[in-house]
């Protein structure tokens, strides 16, 4: 089957990802607040959250390499029994430190699950079709963040913290097992075999690492996943200081999501609109501001307003990011390249938390949101720099037929929905790998 041709597994992954990234949405904050009910303090809190990125740190890269030259789907129900098993183990732990191995045993689970899903989308979509693909993935992800927050303020609250964040955990895990009812055949059989068979020398992470549009990539995704994470982690530490409750938190955190969702609804015509390079930038500088504004002392109306532009700006980063590390990378590692693009992001989720919950015992809970409007800023900045030294961008001139956004260079689907002879493909995927 071509890539592209029937989009059924696509949306079946979307929905799998929604219930998983619902669990470790609805586990997070359950996580902080178990922990502040448990004796933690900012900075424990800071180190819980970052142990989550810990394991797969080290964990990534060689996934990756196994997925270049092998089938994607069985890392994904790997990754969902680590994910509910850490989420329900967190939620029986009885001391910090089993709540920081659990919360590792979780972000491994994860990270099984989005280097497998991932790959998927990148392996069994035509090059044209990749930003509107990852787009799509990554509603799934923003229907997690929807959901998660608001089912986790639900259910804790009251004066036993540490029961009620304990059943939300839980129920976390029971959130992930039911997407393994959307994982059936979901990768093309001609795709897994195809992948088996080409097993050409391995690209060396250093040569990856190097190419023209890698490491951008890879740092917007860090600075917008980042801020997407401390916002999960530290909202409730600034609700408990500013008297909010945790079921008005998860709504916020909710409304965050929600906007994040019509972001990328919307990501096709704003590409038109605008480009990759200008729109990442526009959005990385407006996200910078606005994080700067959460941590002034707002009202409650006010915050969620931010929280909605904020999440709008957030949704830009992830999806074309991983459009622009894939068309940057060779075309035999780029399950590799997107490993070192989840590797930037853990590195990240464990220095940022780590570094906020340091700042917050110094200057106070609202401080962590300024180092992330920092962190935006240079990510716009290199947003900026990196125009014209990565893949060719979508325009108003490279609209395919049917509406769809087409990169410049790319075979255009001919009408009639066949695409261009695999022999073309492979020559222009292959002059892009040089690029």
């Amino acid at each position: 089957m071509r890539p592209g041709g029937n989009r059924g597994w696509l949306l079946r992954l979307v929905i799998a990802f929604s219930f998983t990234q619902g669990a470790v949405s609805m586990a997070r904050p359950a996580v902080s607040y178990r922990a502040l009910a448990l004796g933690a303090d900012e900075r424990a809190v800071g180190v819980i959250a970052g142990v989550y990125a810990l394991l797969p740190l080290f964990a990534a890269v060689p996934l990756g390499r196994r997925t270049d030259h092998g089938r994607c789907a069985p890392l994904l129900p790997f990754g969902v029994v680590l994910i509910a098993g850490g989420c329900a183990l967190s939620g029986v732990a009885g001391s910090l430190w089993a709540m920081a191995l659990w919360s590792g045993v979780m972000g491994l689970g994860h990270l099984c699950f989005v280097i497998g899903s991932q790959s998927l989308v990148a392996r069994q979509s035509a090059p044209h079709e990749q930003d509107r693909n990852f787009g799509h993935f990554t509603i799934g992800a923003a229907l997690g963040q929807l959901i998660g927050p608001i089912a986790a303020g639900a259910l804790i609250g009251g004066a036993d913290m540490a029961g009620t964040s304990a059943l939300a955990l839980l129920a976390a895990g029971a959130t992930a097992a039911v997407s393994f009812t959307s994982l059936w055949r979901i990768e093309h059989r001609r795709t897994a075999s195809a992948s088996r068979a080409h097993k050409g020398d391995r690209v060396p992470v250093r040569g990856i690492l190097r190419t023209r549009g890698v490491p951008a990539g890879i740092f917007i995704s860090l600075a917008v996943l980042s801020a997407t994470d401390i916002l999960t982690a530290y909202l409730p530490v600034v609700g408990e200081h500013r008297g909010i409750a945790p079921s008005v938190v998860g709504l916020l955190l909710s409304l965050r999501a929600a906007a994040t969702i019509a972001c990328r609804l919307v990501l096709t015509p704003l590409l038109r609109l605008l480009g990759r390079t200008l729109l990442l930038t526009l959005t990385c500088l407006l996200a910078a501001l606005l994080c700067a504004g959460i941590a002034l002392p707002v009202p409650v109306w006010a915050l969620g307003l931010l929280l909605v532009l904020l999440g709008f700006c957030l949704g830009v980063g992830q999806p074309l990011s991983m459009t622009t590390v894939v068309q940057a990378s060779p075309e035999d590692a780029r399950s590799t390249a997107l490993a070192l693009r989840l590797t930037g992001n853990r590195l990240g989720q464990v220095a940022a938390p780590a570094s906020a919950g340091l700042i917050a015992g110094v200057a106070g809970v609202a401080a962590p949101f300024v180092m992330l409007g920092v962190l935006l800023l240079v990510s716009a900045g290199v947003a900026l720099r990196s125009r014209g030294s990565g893949p060719p961008e979508p325009g108003p001139e490279a609209a395919a037929p049917g509406g769809e956004a087409a990169m410049p260079g790319r075979d255009v689907p001919k009408p009639g929905g066949e695409g261009a002879k695999p022999g073309r493909r492979r020559v222009s995927l292959r002059r892009k790998s040089d690029i």
